[in-house]
């Protein structure tokens, strides 16, 4: 019997300071749902994409480096809950053996990109030949698309880091997540808000996913208190369109999903961007329908009949 039947709820999540902010998020909102007399312990864990910080994530695996130590945790039971942000879940997550379950996907953040550089220059005004830092491969053809001029360089580390390489000066500009800046109470730092037409987002950033063992029925109620289904929709719109590609998160494929309800009949919008390994061509698609999962797949194979296989090559 594991200890939160007892009266301990251990939630998991990582050490960087945005991914504490994650966890401390999730055990409040527990604790409004539940009471304030609820037992959570933090459990704080180093991962193989915290660990390993002088290579590009795409070198190193990508695909389940921030969330593989959590998901060993809770399936031996050391930990009931597992906090991750859901960009860097893998989208075969809540299928590979059916142990594990997505019990929460709390209310989305904002979804966009931000440009931090010196001095607070947007992006159209980076000098020709200015070196900017991401190890995303999206972020990187997004905007070389726009700036083919730009020096894309590989760049890791948590968001305080990568704010102090930009004031060391080892780089003009990085881009971040919007929603990880206002976690922080970082967002005066960003000198641009990047326009979805201009930066589409990873599927699933701005969200906070909760995972627990799927056989574990007190926690999945506990869970459902805090889950939102509108968020829930349209993030699984955008992972089942990138799981349509057969690849995971570090792939340069970008979605948004957004929808006029939390029903299940709710009709769901979705976003979807393809670009070249090249960095010099994007596919873009827009489709529609009330189940999250047809329209994800759906719209992958308009892609694909488009030419985003080669593309991705």
């Amino acid at each position: 019997m594991c200890e939160a039947v007892q009266g301990i709820l251990r939630v998991g999540g990582r050490g960087s300071a945005l991914a504490r902010a994650q966890t401390a998020r999730v055990i409040a909102a527990l604790r409004v749902a539940h009471g304030e007399s609820l037992r959570i312990e933090e459990h704080v864990f180093v991962t193989q994409g915290d660990r390993v910080l002088d290579r590009a994530l795409p070198e190193i695996g990508g695909k389940g480096l921030f969330t593989a130590e959590l998901d060993e945790a809770l399936r031996r039971g050391e930990i009931d809950l597992a906090v991750h942000s859901l960009k860097d879940l893998p989208v075969d997550a809540d299928s590979n053996d059916g142990a594990l379950v997505l019990g929460a996907v709390c209310a989305r953040d904002a979804v966009h990109d931000v440009l931090i550089s010196t001095q607070g220059i947007t992006l159209a005004m980076l000098p020709a030949g200015a070196r900017v830092g991401t190890s995303s491969l999206r972020r990187r053809a997004q905007m070389l698309v726009l700036r083919p001029d730009l020096q894309i360089a590989p760049i890791r580390g948590n968001v305080d880091t990568r704010i102090r390489r930009i004031d060391e000066g080892a780089y003009q500009a990085t881009v971040l997540a919007a929603c990880g800046l206002d976690r922080l109470a970082l967002s005066a730092r960003a000198s641009e808000v990047l326009s979805l037409d201009v930066m589409l987002p990873a599927p699933g950033q701005g969200a906070i996913a909760v995972q627990c063992r799927a056989d574990d029925k007190t926690m999945r109620e506990r869970l459902a208190y805090i889950d939102d289904m509108r968020t829930r929709r349209e993030v699984i719109a955008e992972r089942a369109f990138l799981r349509g590609f057969g690849g995971g998160c570090s792939l340069p494929v970008a979605a948004y999903a957004c929808s006029d309800g939390d029903g299940d009949g709710a009709v769901i919008m979705l976003r979807g961007r393809v670009c070249a390994s090249n960095a010099r061509d994007v596919l873009d698609e827009i489709g529609e329908g009330v189940e999250p999962i047809e329209i994800g797949l759906r719209m992958a194979q308009r892609m694909l009949a488009r030419g985003a296989r080669d593309l991705l090559a």
